[in-house]
């Protein structure tokens, strides 16, 4: 049980903290580490891995790069479950499939010892950090993560190192229809455009509207609307005349949010500060630092 505790802190620092060499996986070359080379025929692709795509044009430009100077960053693998001769790929999947095209004979390794869930996260941590996957493949993992291996939504932030409302929103991601999904994994949807049709009435015939009439994510939130983003207040709203310290104040909170923001005082009636925000990552900003502002977790 200490053992388990001890490998669950360890992802809460971090991949670099996880990447730390063990004394046998490792030869030290002066300042530079360099992983065991291992036939290239014992790497075996991880089934966890959550990158289901793989850009033909981003990988030939690997291999040309492999072919000239080599596999430079040693590939994350730990032993087979199944096979104690063969290794399987914790994350490098990709520099694998490269160096097979370039026809490498060996290619460096770290070996680490880690479990299941262990692997799983390792690679969601590289490829989310290098932001290799898409949004769907990033919702997918975090929801195997949970389905799998019993994490929170909680839990999940702190190991990624996101937010609990971005896993949150991530995850909604997977409740379109599987042709919007399909839109949002070959590119045709941005995630932002994904988020604005959850809950639509029809978000796959709005999502074919976004995509062919070539609508921005903003457009594409009043288009997710109930009414269709035709709803209007029933008249203009009053205007009231603000004093220069209300201007400047305004002025002042604008500057250190990145994001509009209004101040309307009534005398003797207190008043209200009103933040426009135009994405939900802009709302995740304001509620990141109201709560970190806070003192709370």
């Amino acid at each position: 049980m200490m053992a388990d505790e001890g490998k669950r802190k360890g992802l809460g620092r971090g991949l670099s903290a996880l990447l730390e060499e063990d004394a046998d996986d490792f030869a030290t070359i002066d300042r530079m580490r360099a992983g065991r080379d291992v036939p290239i025929e014992q790497l075996e692709p991880n089934p966890y891995q959550p990158r289901r795509r793989f850009d033909a044009e981003e990988l030939n430009g690997l291999v040309q790069s492999i072919e000239e100077n080599g596999v430079l960053q040693p590939i994350l693998v730990r032993r087979s479950p199944d096979d104690g001769e063969k290794y399987q790929i914790i994350a490098g999947e990709r520099r694998w499939r490269a160096a097979q095209q370039a026809k490498l004979h060996e290619v460096p390794v770290t070996v680490k010892d880690v479990s299941d869930a262990e692997a799983l996260e390792l690679a969601i941590l590289e490829n989310v950090q290098r932001e290799d996957l898409t949004a769907l493949e990033e919702a997918m993992a975090y929801q195997k993560l949970i389905a799998d291996f019993a994490h929170t939504q909680e839990q999940l932030a702190r190991i990624v190192g996101k937010s609990r409302s971005h896993i949150a929103n991530s995850l909604r991601l997977l409740t379109l229809p599987d042709a919007v999904k399909d839109m949002l994994q070959d590119g045709r949807l941005t995630a932002g455009h994904a988020r604005a049709l959850i809950g639509a009435e029809d978000p796959a015939a709005l999502a074919s509207r976004i995509v062919s009439q070539q609508l921005s994510v903003r457009q594409a939130e009043r288009l997710g609307k109930p009414d269709g983003g035709k709803a209007r207040r029933a008249g203009p709203p009053a205007t009231v005349e603000k004093d220069a310290d209300t201007l400047a104040l305004e002025r002042d909170l604008t500057s250190a949010l990145g994001l509009k923001v209004s101040v309307n005082h009534r005398a003797d009636e207190g008043g209200e500060v009103r933040i426009t925000y135009g994405t939900l990552e802009q709302l995740d900003e304001i509620c990141r630092r109201l709560i970190h502002n806070s003192g709370t977790e």
